[in-house]
């Protein structure tokens, strides 16, 4: 991307509105168009943003919890406080089984919603990026099946590419409702794609639960 890349988003549409709507990021309009799509976040929701910084996501989703709810954001990164009590947040990588049991305490083990729009640091090395992928993607479902109530819903953001179509068949044994979309504040050379699961059928072992010892 380099100096040319700071140059042209500086012009671009969402950046823009989100000076000018004092959002965090840009990336915070992908939640809001497509929670406006599939109204997955609600009033009262304890929600967890997995890879939170710098902080855009969990700012949408705290205006759609309301003062009832409760989001937690995971980050390795630090991130600006918000003024809103309701927040929570760790530092951490939540890849780390350390790191899933602090979330899991942190909300009594109960949470409506799951978001993610974390990415993996990539190497431009296709079969390494693949399995960075495919293992970020691994830990949020794992986190997603061992926090989320009954009828929660997940969204996440993951890669198009060879094992996409067997996330998507894992993520359909464990949700009522599986969708893929790309809202409009993607970028249109991106090849990331956003999977929505609701109604989360609270499934047994699909993972190894977080140890609680």
């Amino acid at each position: 991307m380099g100096k040319r890349w700071q140059v042209e988003k500086k012009k671009e549409h969402y950046y823009k509105s989100a000076k000018k709507e004092n959002y965090r990021s840009r990336a915070s309009y992908k939640l809001i168009q497509l929670n406006k799509k599939f109204r997955v976040i609600k009033d009262g929701d304890h929600v967890v943003d997995l890879g939170a910084a710098p902080g855009g996501w969990s700012q949408v989703a705290l205006e759609k919890v309301g003062e009832t709810g409760t989001v937690l954001g995971v980050d390795l990164q630090k991130i600006k406080p918000f003024d809103e009590e309701n927040f929570i947040f760790i530092q951490g990588d939540f890849t780390s089984s350390e790191t899933q049991k602090e979330i899991y305490e942190s909300l009594n083990g109960k949470a409506e919603v799951i978001i993610s729009d974390a990415a993996p640091s990539l190497s431009g090395i296709k079969d390494i990026d693949r399995i960075r992928i495919m293992d970020l993607a691994d830990n949020v479902n794992k986190i997603a099946a061992n926090l989320l109530k009954p009828k929660g819903a997940l969204i996440m953001k993951t890669f198009q590419g060879p094992e996409f179509p067997e996330l998507l068949k894992k993520l359909k044994n464990e949700f009522n409702v599986v969708k893929t979309t790309k809202p409009a504040s993607s970028r249109k050379l991106s090849s990331e794609m956003y999977i929505i699961g609701r109604g989360f059928k609270g499934v047994k072992g699909v993972n190894e639960k977080f140890d609680q010892n």
